[in-house]
């Protein structure tokens, strides 16, 4: 497998479904994992902010990779986020990643801690070397930069195995900003939903997101036939497309329950809590309509 042609397009920030006493449902994990290689995603990015890899214990997080690559059977590349608070921790994830067939590894800095670049420079290359494959640091705005951007930039790529950055941030600048400094050096996928299209202007090469999971086939016929030099389309979807991540934001765990199991049967379940506690259910109707007045920006 190419590692370094296979990282671009559309590629979900893949949900842990959850089940009983809050451990990962691995048979609705499952289904997602099909449901979604059917539609078409280019790879799939297991165990971050939105899979809750944080709010699981070792042996969860790696029953959940190992569930997924079983899954996926080679038919879809899956980066998998290791980080967490200690550099100990996420190695041990990163080494096992490695044995059970991921194709690349991710990793928060220590953004909890000071410390400044060379904590996080730290941080990462102990991960790049325990996994051996290709890494992907997840840029969270200015807390995952910290210094001067163009030699923390060229610190990245000379970690061993660097292959990109995942970029969770709105400004479009500081993206091509990156791009600028790294070139071909570094795949840059965007974090932010609701900038799929925008972000490829700044030069990303794909996007990893959590509505990803629910529309993927809409948005990566969108996304492509934006780099067609269809803009209109583009347009017309990403208005709506923003207009309901802005709505449905403040009970968005909630929503996306609802709207899988709508759209898929798939029972996503509650959150490992605290996270996503006290936001209100969704009546099913208005979920409903909400779905619908996405995907009829496709057929306009």
């Amino acid at each position: 497998m190419n590692h370094n042609t296979e990282f671009h397009g559309l590629w979900p920030a893949l949900f842990t479904p959850v089940g009983e006493n809050e451990r990962p449902n691995l048979g609705q994990l499952e289904k997602l994992t099909d449901v979604l290689i059917g539609q078409g995603v280019d790879g799939l990015y297991v165990l971050g902010s939105t899979g809750q890899g944080i709010l699981f214990n070792q042996e969860d997080r790696k029953q959940v990779l190992e569930t997924v690559l079983q899954t996926a059977q080679g038919r879809v590349p899956v980066m998998v986020q290791v980080g967490t608070v200690t550099t100990k921790e996420s190695c041990l994830l990163a080494a096992h990643a490695s044995e059970a067939g991921a194709a690349a590894v991710s990793s928060v800095g220590p953004i909890y801690f000071g410390g400044g670049a060379k904590m996080a420079l730290y941080h990462y290359e102990e991960i790049a070397k325990a996994g051996q494959l290709p890494f992907f640091p997840y840029q969270l705005g200015n807390n995952s930069i910290p210094g001067n951007v163009a030699d923390f930039i060229q610190a990245i790529i000379d970690i061993p195995y660097s292959a990109g950055m995942k970029l969770t941030t709105g400004n479009m600048l500081e993206i091509s900003r990156i791009h600028n400094i790294a070139k071909d050096r570094l795949k840059l996928f965007s974090g932010a939903d609701e900038l799929i299209c925008q972000a490829a202007l700044s030069g990303t090469v794909g996007a990893i997101g959590t509505f990803y999971n629910l529309w993927a086939a809409e948005c990566k016929h969108v996304l492509n036939a934006f780099k067609a030099g269809d803009f209109e389309l583009a347009r017309r979807f990403m208005l709506k497309f923003q207009e309901i991540i802005e709505y449905v934001l403040p009970n968005i765990w909630t929503f996306l329950e609802e709207a899988m199991q709508q759209r898929y049967q798939i029972q996503i379940g509650q959150t490992v809590s605290p996270l996503a506690r006290g936001q209100a259910n969704w009546d099913s109707a208005e979920v409903a309509k909400i779905l619908l007045s996405l995907e009829d920006t496709l057929k306009e």
